[in-house]
């Protein structure tokens, strides 16, 4: 089959995929602001007091100014910031460290704690309404990484920002590794990979440089952990934490990819919001590393920051002793899938369509892959008429359980989603793999007498049987521990895999169908390659992608059966597009 995307028009602008508010736009075309934010006084202090040079004022690109605004937002009843911890991810050289290095500057010894809300013709300029801010009484900011010359990146660039102003005013002290403020009140430091030193510290402000470097191997996960309980208990609970990166490497479990995984999970609603900020300016899934789409992708993901020449990344992305996914992570800031990856993210995304929902009334197919408590438990829909597929359940191991407390799987939920599904839509086929788990109660599996249940209550509707022949017979049971099951399903993946490049399958971008597809590794059994976690304790799950493949194979065998055929003769006037 030749594949659709090789004919597709390079648009004259691309547009990134961008997560978080500073790209945002409104419906008037404008750049979505804060509607109360310290960040006014925070551009007005840092133009006032620190220089790109001497003699230069300090002025931030339009996006940094944008961020400013929306890192330091505010709830206006309580003067509290909206975030409590965030993360700021960018292309390779967007310039990530001056950044960083002025907003320290600005806990350092500027009015980053509430004071009063501004105004008419205050000194400092804030539009009315909006907060003034007030010196910390004992700021104590930190500059963190995994090793030292990372600190120094940031570390470097005080000296040189700082102005005249600042440095008299407020008494600052330049060290290479400590900088001091008004006879020792205020400080900055660098802190690398010391998780124990660390330990019992109260920063009022902590920058994480580099996260996608922080690893367990290099005491990257601890010394987060501990960052993030000195911060917990600062005394006016306002102390947060910054990370800045690049795109990570999956599969290398850094603090990026766990912080980036915690978002993606808290915005499928699976496990609470607790205030994280990420921002990102990614390529857009469709993207290629070819001539005709670099420039314009380039221009796209460097966002303001016109200091990187574009032919320069062009020669280096085309330069073939640099790898793709070198490439696509570094300058498309692209998180590339792991080498044993079923599909990359970006792959997946490039098939969403936002208006694809599932109509009432639609016809369509399920498949549903049972666990007791470990593993998830899904289902998902295929609809017959053109292909689409859409998760309409999950259900896992909630990731703030007590460890020490057993959880199962809520059957009794899962059972009523199954028939507000059946109640909504006309399911024809439906398939349902139980797995291994058994009731503590009496030695059945944990989902086969659910199973029998649906196939008792709806087995008339359905068009297509999963078993059909001998004492066996069941309208819904599909075991794949049966080895004809399993060579049919790793055939189903390997088509599952073609239609998504060849832009042949089209989905909702439902977030966590969309992560357990990023979980999915490709493992090789003797009929090929099928669908696996990253290891068998993984909590990485899985499961919906399983249900999303099962269901597109379902479709497929339906539009194959007898019961379709006889669908289609004449008079009927019936028309299906396959895909």
């Amino acid at each position: 089959m030749t594949s659709q995307v090789a004919d597709e028009a390079v648009p004259e602008v691309v547009e990134p995929f961008t997560i978080g508010p500073t790209w945002k736009r409104g419906p008037d075309g404008r750049f979505i602001l804060p509607e109360y934010t310290l960040g006014w006084h925070c551009l007005a202090w840092t133009a006032t007091y620190l220089q790109h040079y001497v003699g230069a004022p300090w002025r931030y690109t339009a996006e940094q100014a944008r961020l400013t605004l929306w890192w330091y937002a505010m709830d206006p009843v309580t003067n509290r910031f909206l975030w409590r911890d965030g993360v700021i991810q960018r292309l390779k050289g967007w310039g990530k460290d001056p950044l960083i290095a002025t907003w320290s500057a600005f806990e350092f010894v500027g009015p980053c704690r509430f004071g009063q809300v501004a105004d008419e013709g205050n000194e400092w300029g804030v539009p009315a309404g909006q907060p003034l801010g007030v010196q910390h009484p004992a700021a104590w900011v930190q500059i963190a990484a995994v090793s030292q010359d990372q600190t120094r990146n940031t570390m470097t660039l005080f000296p040189s920002i700082l102005s005249k102003r600042a440095i008299e005013e407020y008494r600052i002290d330049l060290g290479k590794e400590i900088i001091y403020a008004d006879k020792g009140r205020a400080r900055i430091e660098a802190v690398t990979s010391s998780p124990r030193a660390l330990e019992g510290g109260r920063p009022t402000a902590v920058n994480l440089g580099e996260t996608h470097h922080w690893l367990e191997s290099n005491q990257g996960h601890e010394m987060a952990a501990v960052i993030e309980r000195n911060a917990t208990k600062s005394a006016d609970g306002q102390s947060r934490t910054l990370a800045n990166t690049n795109a990570y490497e999956p599969g290398e479990d850094s603090v990026a990819e766990r912080t980036r995984e915690a978002f993606e999970s808290a915005e499928a609603g699976r496990v609470v919001d607790t205030g994280l900020f990420y921002d990102s300016l990614e390529a857009p899934a469709e993207a290629k590393l070819t001539e005709e789409w670099i420039v314009p992708t380039l221009r796209a993901v460097r966002g303001d920051s016109i200091w990187l020449d574009i032919e320069r990344l062009k020669a280096s992305i085309l330069d073939v002793r640099n790898p793709p996914s070198r490439s696509r992570r570094f300058w498309f800031n692209q998180i590339v899938a792991a080498e044993d990856a079923f599909l990359a993210p970006y792959e997946w995304d490039a098939c969403r369509r936002e208006d694809a929902g599932l109509r009432p009334g639609d016809e369509i197919v399920l498949f549903f892959d049972g666990s007791k408590s470990d593993d998830a438990t899904g289902l998902a829909a295929c609809r017959m008429s053109d292909g689409f597929v859409t998760a309409l359940g999950v259900w896992q191991r909630p990731a703030n359980w007590p460890q020490d407390v057993p959880w199962r799987v809520p059957r009794e939920e899962v059972d009523g989603t199954v028939d507000q599904v059946f109640a909504d839509y006309r399911p024809i086929a439906f398939f349902a793999d139980p797995g291994a788990g058994h009731d503590d109660a009496d030695g059945e599996r944990y989902w086969d007498g659910y199973i029998d249940a649906w196939a008792q209550r709806y087995g008339k509707k359905l068009k297509l049987k999963a078993v059909t022949g001998g004492a066996n017979r069941h309208a819904v049971l599909w075991d794949m521990r049966d080895r004809r099951r399993q060579q049919a399903f790793t055939e189903a993946v390997d088509r599952f895999y073609r239609d998504v490049l060849e832009r042949q399958l089209f989905h909702d971008g439902h977030r966590m169908l969309r992560q357990h597809v990023a979980n999915a590794r490709r493992r090789t059994n003797q009929w090929g390659y099928t669908v696996g976690k990253e290891h068998r304790e993984s909590a990485r799950k899985i499961d919906l992608a399983v249900c999303a493949i099962g269901a597109r194979m379902l479709r497929r065998m339906m539009l194959n059966s007898t019961a379709w055929a006889k669908r289609g003769t004449p008079g009927k006037g019936r028309v299906v597009v396959l895909r």
